[in-house]
């Protein structure tokens, strides 16, 4: 049995059911209207949170992608200028709180940059993500400790060693470890989920998946393999704009995923042999010898 990890109410760790987070992402593309409606998609599948990504571009982007001209829904302008695009304001941002309390489901963000954490700390997010790109960044991973709220760490384009790194410096106490793999979309063979199993038997911690692949069994096949938190991204519509809208799944996809997590999980029971009493009226008809 691993080490429990409270967020909110939720207690996350072996014998407790998959804590369920639909990414939001940037799919909102900086809309707080389509932002609410993936919100509600969210709820209305049964999920247990939303998560964000909050950047201070001009330190998030790097200095040769900057001056990029790139084509938007927008027009044509500079990789940063559309970064600056896609971005929610502080306004957004106090509207999402104020919703997601209300309606009573988990909301926080993955920073990626420490203005950013301090721009998230003004609204008490219940824990933090820790983006795969951000893994060897120990300026901000310190910063992140700093607030002493639980961290989720992924652990996508990294290795054993560098992930060892990141969790001797947060800590075990108050952390959940990801296993992914950053490829949008994700082919199969390489989603590797037996790294769940082995970052459980190395990590005294909860062990979670974040998956970008496209269909949906193979992760509801994490959960049976001992995922603790599973990740997906969300989107209203995968034809949408946007580099994370092709390896999100629709609100109809989601609502499918967490019902069959749900079953899967009654269905997976304690390991402890018993006769149900379900089956005591079939034992007494076709069992011919008795003990």
């Amino acid at each position: 049995m691993t080490s429990e990890l409270i967020i909110n109410n939720h207690r996350i760790g072996d014998g407790h059911a998959s804590y369920i987070i639909a990414e939001i992402g940037l799919n909102h593309n900086g809309d707080l209207a389509i932002a609410k409606r993936l919100i509600d998609a969210a709820i209305m599948a049964g999920a247990n949170a939303v998560k964000f990504q909050k950047r201070t571009p001009e330190l998030s982007v790097p200095p040769e992608q900057k001056s990029v001209m790139r084509e938007t829904p927008w027009g044509l302008m500079t990789y940063l200028e559309y970064r600056y695009r896609v971005e929610l304001s502080h306004n957004d941002y106090t509207e999402i709180d104020r919703y997601c309390r209300e309606r009573n489901v988990d909301w926080f963000a993955s920073p990626w940059d420490e203005p950013s954490v301090d721009f998230l700390e003004a609204f008490q997010p219940c824990c933090y993500k820790v983006a795969s790109a951000s893994l060897t960044d120990t300026g901000l991973l310190n910063h992140i400790r700093a607030t002493g709220r639980p961290i989720i760490l992924s652990t996508g384009m990294s290795t054993m060693e560098q992930i060892k790194v990141a969790v001797e410096l947060i800590g075990l106490d108050n952390l959940a470890i990801m296993h992914t793999t950053s490829t949008y979309p994700c082919p199969s063979e390489e989603l590797n989920l037996k790294m769940i199993q082995s970052l459980k038997t190395v990590y005294d911690c909860p062990i979670g998946y974040s998956g970008h692949e496209t269909g949906l069994q193979t992760t509801v096949a994490a959960v049976v393999l001992g995922a603790n938190l599973i990740e997906r991204h969300i989107t209203l519509d995968r034809a949408m704009w946007g580099s994370d809208q092709a390896a999100s799944i629709e609100p109809h996809g989601f609502l499918r995923l967490v019902r069959d997590i749900r079953t899967v999980e009654l269905a997976l029971g304690d390991g402890v042999k018993r006769v149900y009493e379900s089956e005591i009226p079939i034992m007494k008809k076709l069992r011919r010898v008795k003990t």
